[in-house]
């Protein structure tokens, strides 16, 4: 007979969809408080797939995709969202290196939107395009009210100074740099002729007409074969016979002939 289980039904009843979205939410914050980017971009899934349109969790979808350098996902999460998200789009682009998107979605603005985020973000722009001296201004900008004891005063005065030494170097540290230089190395500069200008062709979209010459090919001396043991006249010459078979040989008739007249033994 089998044993019938003693084990009593459940009678939990099924969560709902609010008190699931309730429980993902709570183990989302302690991902994100944790630092486990990966596990709360799959428990954000999981609730866009219970409510995809809710709010909070597309806004989380996004901080995450940018927090695990994920930007193009980012740039299709963005067309999915409803609203402004103008300056999250030019992040985005700046960070696909689209600068002239993200300059010209910055330039649409027209004022809106003007927190300290897009002034750092127009700041970052005008020095990946050298405009040192545009980004000079706007970090002096945030240096201005950014407090001192902070981590963000740190990081503009790190960005100011080194847009400060592009542009000082652009103006005249290049000529400091060349003053240094020895005489005649400053005077063979002067009076080399400007180099010839070409345009740039890929090699493999080359054209006949267009490949370089290339230098003849001069004839090549045989080196002696004659092995170094051997010196012509004094070694013994080689068996004319070597390129035969053993069996075509002169010799070999009359080596078969002496083994074939030998008496065995009793």
């Amino acid at each position: 007979k089998t044993q019938k289980s003693t084990r009593k039904p459940s009678s939990r009843h099924p969560l709902s969809d609010s008190e699931r979205r309730k429980r993902f939410f709570t183990s989302l914050c302690a991902q994100i408080d944790g630092g486990h980017f990966t596990n709360a971009l799959k428990t954000c899934g999981k609730i866009l797939r219970l409510y995809p349109n809710d709010t909070d969790a597309l806004q989380t979808m996004l901080f995450l995709l940018l927090q695990t350098e994920q930007y193009t996902s980012a740039l299709h999460h963005l067309d999915s969202m409803a609203g402004d998200h103008d300056f999250e789009r030019a992040y985005t682009l700046y960070r696909l290196q689209r600068e002239v998107d993200a300059q010209q979605l910055l330039n649409s603005m027209n004022g809106r939107d003007q927190h300290r985020g897009t002034v750092h973000l127009e700041a970052q722009l005008s020095y990946r395009q050298g405009s040192f001296d545009e980004a000079l201004n706007f970090y002096n900008r945030l240096l201005d009210t950014a407090d001192p004891q902070t981590e963000e005063h740190s990081d503009v005065l790190t960005n100011l100074q080194a847009s400060q030494q592009h542009a000082d170097f652009i103006s005249s540290g290049y000529l400091k740099a060349l003053d240094r230089l020895p005489l005649a190395i400053v005077a063979t500069l002067e009076n080399a002729p400007p180099a010839f200008q070409t345009k740039y062709t890929s090699p493999l979209l080359a054209t006949p007409s267009l490949a370089l010459p290339t230098k003849p090919k001069g004839t090549k001396v045989r080196m002696s074969r004659v092995p170094a043991d051997i010196t012509p006249g004094v070694s013994p010459a080689p068996d004319p016979e070597r390129w035969l078979k053993k069996s075509e040989r002169s010799n070999y008739a009359g080596a078969k002939r002496r083994r074939g007249g030998a008496t065995q033994g009793s």
